[in-house]
């Protein structure tokens, strides 16, 4: 007691303890959906850990890193159990995330008060894709090189600013050295820094408003002769608690995929990302990871490439605009009406398609399919301030339920 006296008076530990977790009155209604922020933060912390280890014995060295990497999975002890934690993580990341954000949706999460949660949400995601895109051209396999020169060509069809622009985030005229130089610097310590920052903005903002609930009721609304809300408990220990029962289910699931399928069917290591970069050898196929395939596909669904790299670019953008783009005053799907659950509904189907599509060879059936459900995807939003004001939304509880 007396190490924490003395802490506290230079220091200010209880207060921040009891402020972000003793004192934290969330929710009582939380369900199966609040899991995954607290996951996403596990993963981010193995990320970082298991990043370390592997710069140890990594060399960013275009003549070098994939035999790096080879030594690293062979040589190294238990370097590939910190390797396959890694590649596994960074999927494992972007299932939770993608997870995260639906549930965002399914309870309006970015409605008023918490605008601002939504888009520090959503900058964590931007600068996650960053990260994870910088982070997949180090093993320096076949389908790190031409994925990174197939994306960094893309910033040509800028006008005016294009060429120029993707020589700087190249540093040569093709994917090189250089090139592998800068992504790391950036995968290893400025994009963390970024993320960490993001992260620590994010969990602030949602503190000051307090977060949602399955009912989108405001439980602040309602508090007793001492302040604390009554539909709400201590965020410690009662949901720090049951966040580890969902870290030890998560656990098990990704160690089965981690120790039985690290690469599982090529969506998580590519078959041609064990061959080494040859710059005069093109892969029969370019595809990258399965979490940009969505936005690969809207890409490739646009014949004109500037227009595509814009469409691309606005499929998330656009993401950043829904709290001013849903007009309903009702936050949860539970009292949504029809059209807005069969709007996510059908955009959660074209998201998931565009994510295969973005797989496959860009032919005639899959191009119009890429097209059909790229039209899908941003009427979701488009036309969000019209369904949204039209839409028979049921009465709203005063408590939760």
């Amino acid at each position: 007691m007396r190490l924490i006296e003395w802490v506290d008076a230079r220091f200010p530990l209880s207060s921040l303890v009891k402020e972000h977790l003793s004192e934290y009155y969330a929710p009582k209604n939380f369900n199966f959906w609040y899991f995954f922020g607290s996951l996403a933060l596990f993963i981010l912390v193995l990320q970082i850990v298991t990043g370390i280890f592997l710069t140890m014995h990594y060399k960013p060295d275009a003549e070098l890193a994939f035999a790096s990497v080879e030594y690293i999975m062979r040589d190294v002890e238990w370097g590939w159990l910190i390797r396959y934690l890694h590649s596994t993580g960074a999927s494992a990341f972007f299932v939770v995330v993608y997870l995260h954000m639906f549930r965002g949706l399914l309870y309006g999460s970015y409605k008023q008060p918490r605008e601002l949660v939504w888009i520090f949400g959503m900058l964590i995601y931007l600068a996650l894709m960053a990260e994870a895109f910088m982070g997949y051209l180090l093993p320096w396999g076949q389908m790190s090189y031409w994925g990174a020169q197939v994306i960094t060509s893309l910033f040509g069809a800028i006008p005016y600013i294009g060429e120029g622009l993707a020589l700087w985030i190249r540093g040569d005229f093709v994917v090189a050295d250089a090139t592998l130089n800068r992504f790391f610097a950036f995968h290893v310590i400025a994009l963390p820094l970024v993320l960490l920052g993001l992260v620590v903005a994010h969990i602030m903002a949602l503190h000051e408003v307090g977060s949602n609930n399955p009912d989108g009721v405001e439980i602040k609304k309602t508090k007793d002769d001492k302040g604390i809300p009554l539909d709400g408990i201590a965020f410690h220990p009662y949901y720090s608690v049951k966040d580890l029962v969902g870290i030890i289910v998560f656990l098990f699931i990704f160690s089965i995929i981690l120790f039985y399928m690290p690469e599982f069917g090529g969506w998580f290591l590519e078959k041609d990302n064990f061959i080494p970069a040859n710059p005069l050898q093109t892969p029969e196929h370019i595809v990258p990871v399965w979490y940009f395939t969505p936005f690969y596909a809207i890409l490739r669904a646009v014949p004109d490439k500037l227009f595509g790299v814009l469409a691309m670019g606005g499929a998330i953008i656009v993401l950043f605009l829904i709290p001013w783009l849903d007009r309903s005053r009702v936050k949860s799907v539970r009292y949504r009406g029809p059209l807005f659950r069969i709007a996510l509904t059908l955009f959660t189907l074209s998201f998931l398609a565009l994510g295969y599509l973005g797989t496959q060879p860009a032919t005639g059936l899959y191009t119009l399919l890429a097209q059909i459900f790229s039209i899908l995807y941003f009427s979701f939003f488009l036309l969000m301030p019209i369904y949204t004001s039209l839409d028979k939304d049921k009465p709203v509880p005063d408590r939760v339920t």
